[in-house]
Order: structure tokens, then sequence, then C-alpha cells
């Protein structure tokens, strides 16, 4: 076998952290291995002694900033170069550690995808492929066909995007100048798969363009959403939706050639941390009625809260808990952001990752449209509300940055003004994280999950509002499908158009600007953002949010502005009735089974896995 001895230009140690990972009530533990990256040397004395102080430690910060801060702004060429070496090393690290572990256990190589899978979650860890590749071949004399064989059968791929510009790229050139040998690895690879893609599909040569690991387009790049398919025995989406629109949409072409290998398992969520950490009210008014705490290791045990919907002590008992926790949110609020949030108005809450995508900016053009409607007709009542957002945005992407301050402006106005804010208030939770979002989830009312359909792979923070008792308003995308066929279409507030009807409208030329000119309220409330209300008179300051909406609206804002406004008025009369409200609540979290994480890994483990539960007798005392 060809063995290529690779000199690399920069050395790093991977240093492991290891995290006990206990199980619930059963006799194991797991190990999270983290890494962390340290020079070999951390202090170069020659550089010291001949005056270049910084050369003395430039290893040891060169080495130790790859492990410290995730994710960096990838917009300068030196944050691409960052993250691409953090994608290195935390696979080649794992990897070289599985091998070792290996070869000190269990024996020779050959038997390694037999003991070993490992989960390409996102296209992130997708260098894996080549580096395993590498690790076989040049450092265990491996040959190129046995290396493959035991490569493809190791990985699984997850796919979490529909949106192509998501799909990680890296340019050809970077690639080469960190990673020569995995570029050469790359290559083969693909000229290989091409050849089987020559043969299968004769003349075809878009289909081969498409489908090739290397985009010669406009510069050329690395496609990894390409790269983790074609080394992995399974694909998988995360939601029924997902998986289907995977199919024919971002990975059409590969699901032609290989539709065994495509798979869906939707996501879940544990009930231990989202609702018997975050929530212990609940969880304890839960048990009680249900009898034992038996759901908190089978979710399905959930069904037996349908008999108390229509109990009326039950739903007084259910709201005295949502009105608790409600306060400690308020408090916590009013603590961390001086914001002040009345417990007894609905909680309207939006809570994720800001994207144009997930549409912060439709919940906030409907904020606005209430705010004129209240400032124009003084005799308009309607049921106080309290919008809470949180989440964080990508540090080069500007207009989600202009979307969070936009929200905390409106939320500036509407506090100063006594003529609304005793009808709704904007809160912006600082700092949103898992551990925050346990404070959120127990209190919101109504949880908004309004993305644009076909756009959302899943979604994880529908399942735990939803298992806290919150309501949902949202479109028919990700997980959302499979949450309203649970739970019951008439527990759930639906607007929108469906991914079949959106990818349509675009297809036939959606024009922004001609609803933008014919939607009277739609039309003031842009036009009330650009007049400078919210900017303390700057003009200018929201403008590239508005025209990329009137000129573009690439996620369809407007398209769906009308009929998000007419559900948020169902809402607000379904909150006006408050046995009915609550009996809403209970049924929603009664039905919330089938989103257990428990359900998720036990699925992955059978169809995508292909392993058993093995037993562990707990050791008597």
């Amino acid at each position: 076998a060809l063995r290529i001895r690779w000199i690399a230009d920069l050395e790093v140690d991977g240093v492991a952290y290891d995290t006990p990972i206990m199980g619930y009530r059963v006799g194991n533990v797991n190990l999270l291995r983290l890494w962390k990256s340290e020079a070999p040397e951390s202090f170069d004395f020659q550089a010291f002694n001949v005056g270049d102080y910084y050369g003395a430690v430039r290893a040891k910060i060169e080495a130790e900033t790859i492990s410290k801060i995730l994710y960096p702004n990838d917009e300068p060429e030196a944050g691409k170069e960052l993250r691409l070496k953090q994608q290195y090393f935390f696979v080649s690290c794992s990897l070289q550690d599985m091998v070792r572990l290996h070869l000190g256990t269990v024996g020779g190589l050959e038997s390694f995808a037999e003991k070993w899978v490992a989960q390409l979650n996102d296209t992130h860890p997708a260098l894996a492929v080549a580096e395993l590749m590498r690790l076989l071949m040049d450092e265990h004399c491996m040959s190129w066909d046995q290396s493959w064989d035991i490569t493809r059968r190791t990985f699984c791929y997850t796919n979490h995007t529909l949106l192509p510009e998501a799909l990680e790229t890296w340019s050809v050139a970077l690639f080469e100048r960190l990673l020569p040998r995995h570029l050469e690895i790359v290559y083969e690879i693909n000229r290989c798969f091409l050849d089987e893609v020559r043969m299968r599909f004769l003349g075809d040569e878009g289909r081969v363009a498409r489908m090739s690991l290397i985009d010669e387009r406009d510069g050329r790049r690395v496609r990894m959403a390409n790269l983790a398919v074609v080394g992995s025995q399974a694909v998988n989406g995360v939601a029924q939706l997902h998986s289907e629109l995977v199919k024919t949409t971002v990975l059409k072409d590969f699901y032609e050639m290989f539709p065994e290998r495509f798979h869906n398992v939707t996501n879940g969520v544990t009930p231990r941390r989202f609702i018997a950490v975050s929530n212990p009210r609940l969880a304890s008014l839960i048990s009680e009625l249900c009898g034992s705490d038996r759901w908190l290791h089978d979710l399905d045990c959930l069904r037996e809260l349908e008999s108390y919907a229509d109990d009326p002590a039950a739903r007084e008992r259910w709201r005295a808990v949502k009105t608790a926790n409600k306060r400690d949110l308020a408090a916590w609020l009013f603590k961390h952001g001086r914001v002040k949030v009345d417990p007894q108005s609905l909680f309207d809450v939006h809570a994720k990752r800001f994207h144009e995508y997930k549409r912060q900016h439709l919940n906030l053009l409907h904020i606005v449209t209430l705010y004129q409607r209240l400032k124009q007709d003084s005799s308009l009542s309607i049921a106080p509300r309290t919008f809470i957002f949180g989440g964080k945005a990508a540090p080069g992407y500007a207009l989600a940055k202009l979307m969070i301050k936009l929200i905390n402006s409106v939320a500036e106005v509407i506090d100063r003004d006594p003529q609304i804010n005793g009808y709704i208030r904007v809160a912006f939770m600082p700092n949103f994280s898992v551990q925050n979002g346990q404070r959120l989830y127990p209190a919101a009312d109504l949880s908004e999950q309004i993305s644009l359909a076909g756009k959302e792979a899943s979604g994880t923070g529908n399942m735990k509002f939803s298992m806290n008792g919150a309501l949902t308003i949202g479109t028919l995308d990700g997980a959302n499908v499979e949450i309203r066929d649970e739970v019951g279409a008439e527990n759930f507030f639906l607007f929108g158009m469906t991914a079949d009807e959106a990818q349509r409208r675009q297809s036939e030329g959606y024009r922004p600007w001609e609803i933008y000119r014919d939607d009277r309220e739609l039309k003031s409330a842009i036009d009330l953002i650009d007049s400078g209300l919210f900017s303390h008179g700057d003009v200018n300051l929201f403008r590239p949010l508005t025209q990329s909406l009137i000129a573009q609206d690439p996620f369809m804002v407007f398209a769906d502005y009308r009929a998000y406004l007419e559900c948020q008025q169902d809402v607000g009369q379904a909150w006006q009735n408050a046995p009915h409200w609550d009996r809403m609540s209970i049924l929603n979290v009664a039905r919330m089974g089938r989103f257990s994480s428990d359900r998720a890994i036990r699925e992955y483990a059978e169809r995508i896995w292909n392993i058993q539960p093995v037993p562990v007798e707990i050791p008597a005392r």
C-alpha cells in the first residue's frame, strides 16, 4: 500500500478533558470527552534570548487559540482558516483516540467498523472521512480499498439544513495550504466516486458536476456535504418533512443514486432536563396526577394526563404552576434586564438563533402593528401581552444583529409610552443559553415557531416549550408538522403557506413590494420603522432591514404577514377563555411522548447504527 508522510507545519497536542455523563436509573456512566489544544513546547528560550519576546510564546498562543472559542467569525480569511483548523483538530483527536482504544482492547483495525460508529452531526466534522482514510493508510499501512470500506462503514451523516448556502464548502486553496494530504485523499475519493456516477447515469455530465466533491464554479471549493454523504453508510434528516425535502432538494442526486442510505430520525429532547430539572413545579404535579414518576423514562406515560384536561380542579392547579413560573421569570428579567413585566399577561416567547428564515422580524411587524392600532384607536382593548425574545446572532450576520437592535429599540419606545405599556411590553432576554432557556420554557404561554415552511430542519425549542405547557403558533415547518399531528390541530395555532405553496409562489415570481403597496397596515408598520421613531430620529439605521424586505423578502415575511396577524387574533381570543386555554395546555403536554430523546436515540440505534442494547448489571451493595 502507498504511504505518504505528511510533514506538518504546526504541531499541537490534544489534551482530553472528560465529563462523566450519568444515565437515569441505570448502572453505568458514559464519558463526554472534549479536547483542548496545547503547544508541545510552551516557551522558546532561544527566541526569548535574542529579544523575540512574542516569538517565545507564539507557538503557545497559536495552539491554544484553536480550541479557545468555537465558531469564530468566518468573514475574514483568518476566521475561515481558524475554523478549518478547529474542525481538523477535533476530528483528528477523536479518531486517533478511537484507533488507540481499538488497538488496545480489540486488536487489528480490520474490525474497526464493527466496533465503532461516528455520527457526523452536520458537515462540521465531515473532514473525519478524509482523516480516517489518512490514519488507516499512512499510519497503519492499509490499502486504499480496505481503508475506504472501513471508513464508509464507520460514518453516518445527519443533515441539519435545507439552505443551500449553509451547506459548508472550503476553498481548495485554503484546504491545500492547511491540509495538503487530505486534499489528495478527497481528490482520489472524488475520482473513484464520479466514475461510479458516470457508469450509473450515462452521459449526464450535469449530474456529475453537481455530485462532485469539488465545485468548479466561481473558484474551486470542496463540498463538505457531498463528502459526508459519499463517505457514510447512512444519511438522515431530523424531522419527517425535512427528511423528505432533503431527498427532493439539496441531496436529490445522492438520493437517486443511494436511496437505501436515506432515513428519518425526528429530533427529541430529554424530559429529565427540560421538565424535571427546569420545571420542578410541573414535574411534581405531573407525577402526582399520573400516580408515579415513570414518565421520566417513558414519556408516553404522559397520556394519563388527558383525563385531567376537563377537570376544573386540575386545570386550576395547572395554571397556578404556570403563574408561579411566570413570576420567577418576571423577577429574573427585572434583575438582569431592568424590564418590568406583568406575570398575569400572556407570555408570548420567541427564543431561538437569530436568522431571517426564523422570521423574528415577522413577530416584530405584528408588535409594531399592534402598537399602531392601539395608538390610533384609544377605545381598542386587547388582552395584555408580554413579548419575550431570546437568542444570539452569528458575529458576521449584520441583518440578524440589526433585528436584535430593532427589537430592543421597539421595546424602549413601548416601555416609555404610558398609553401602550399597560397592554403590551417587549423584553429581550440577555445571554440566552441552555441554562437561561430553562427559565424561559416553564414560563411561556405561547411558543413562536414561525419559520418559512420548508426552511427549518426540525427545531427542538418547539418541543421544549410544548413539554412545558406552552401552546404553539407556527407554520407547517420542521417538527411543527409532527407536533401538530400529535397534540391535535385544535390545540395548535396554524398559519401561513405550506412548503409546496411557498416554493410555487417563489418560482412564479414573488413580488414583496406589491404586498407592501397593497396592505395598508403592513406599509404603515414598515414606514413607521423607517420614520426614525425607534431610532431617535435616525431614518437610515433600520433601512437595510426594511429595504431587504421590500425589495427581496427572501423568506416571504410579507406573504405570511396577514395570515399571521389573523392567527394572533385567534390566540388573543383563546387566551381570554382561561379554562379552554388550560385544557389545550394540558393536552399539549400529555401528547408529547413522541418527542423524547429516548425515542430518538432508540431509532438511531435501530435504523442507523444497527446496534442492540446491552444490559448493565448494577453491582450489589
